[in-house]
């Protein structure tokens, strides 16, 4: 799985494909929707955390795509063209965590874990093996420390340290300088792990806190559902296996912290969110282009 955020070339090229799909080729539309769409998925995912609204935010991003295709007059590479229209809409979405809302996020959420208290991991609730329980608090209980970020530290922490697009990249996306860009995650960084350091154990094992303790209080609160996991079915690949890596830029601690984010599974987009036939079927995009189009 080839990013498309990196700088290795694709063939064909997305304003191959693009000047395709504005031809009202739907099989080279297709064709950016499943390179891109993907992508986009795992970038709202990291933004909300739940699943079905990343699902939601995906489909939006990829209406605005489709019904402002035609505008794209090659001004700038397709690939900032599309990230923008993602990153500001993830930005400005209605907040939908309260974490987002709350004085000093990241000791609410601090105290949340705290109130999750400690117990013996479950075993096998619903016939879900325990480990995998435990990898879905592990994952989501780390992706839930981003939304203590503000949204421009989170998207370019996504993008920067996660994905691991290059500042020249991430800048064109962002719509920064790269010099702010890199300062923007380099605050994102500080924030994130100097929290990490105080209060995980999987980074600092003298805290107390352990995923397999904290897994029977996060079933109990509604974090884990187990018959609902968000961060480990489908696991194709991790993260770090499909993107350019720039942790040899950081010290050792802080190389430690950033594997354990990219450690995380490439969630898999539902099918009917890519689907093209589905989304020319939408009342926006029907609008757009004309029902018989």
């Amino acid at each position: 799985m080839l990013s498309p955020l990196s700088d290795s070339p694709a063939n064909p090229t997305d304003e191959q494909l693009v000047t395709l799909a504005q031809g009202g080729d739907r099989r080279a539309l297709e064709q950016l929707v499943a390179r891109h769409g993907p992508w986009i998925f795992n970038v709202a995912a990291r933004m909300v955390w739940r699943r079905d609204d990343a699902a939601d935010v995906t489909q939006e991003v990829l209406v605005k795509v489709i019904t402002r295709l035609s505008t794209f007059r090659g001004e700038s590479a397709f690939r900032t063209w599309l990230y923008r229209i993602v990153v500001n809409h993830v930005i400005n979405l209605k907040k939908k965590q309260p974490l987002e809302s709350a004085p000093r996020p990241f000791d609410s959420f601090s105290q949340d874990l705290d109130d999750a208290g400690d117990a013996p991991t479950p075993d096998e609730p619903g016939g879900v093996p325990a480990p995998l329980l435990v990898e879905e608090a592990k994952n989501g209980c780390t992706l839930a420390m981003l939304m203590c970020l503000d949204r421009r530290q989170r998207v370019v922490f996504v993008l920067g340290e996660i994905l691991g697009v290059t500042d020249r990249v991430g800048a064109e996306v962002t719509e920064l300088s790269p010099e702010n860009f890199r300062q923007v995650l380099a605050r994102a960084r500080r924030d994130l792990y100097s929290f990490m350091h105080d209060k995980c154990g999987l980074v600092n094992t003298a805290n107390p806190c352990r995923c397999a303790r904290k897994t029977r209080g996060f079933i109990d609160k509604g974090y884990v559902d187990p018959k609902h996991l968000q961060f480990v079915p489908e696991r194709l690949v991790q993260i770090r296996t499909v993107t350019p890596t720039r942790v040899h830029e950081l010290d050792a601690l802080e190389r430690e912290h950033a594997e354990l984010f990219r450690e995380h599974p490439m969630l898999s987009a539902p099918d009917e969110v890519l689907s093209i036939r589905r989304l020319f079927e939408l009342p926006d995009v029907r609008a757009t282009l004309g029902a018989d189009s």
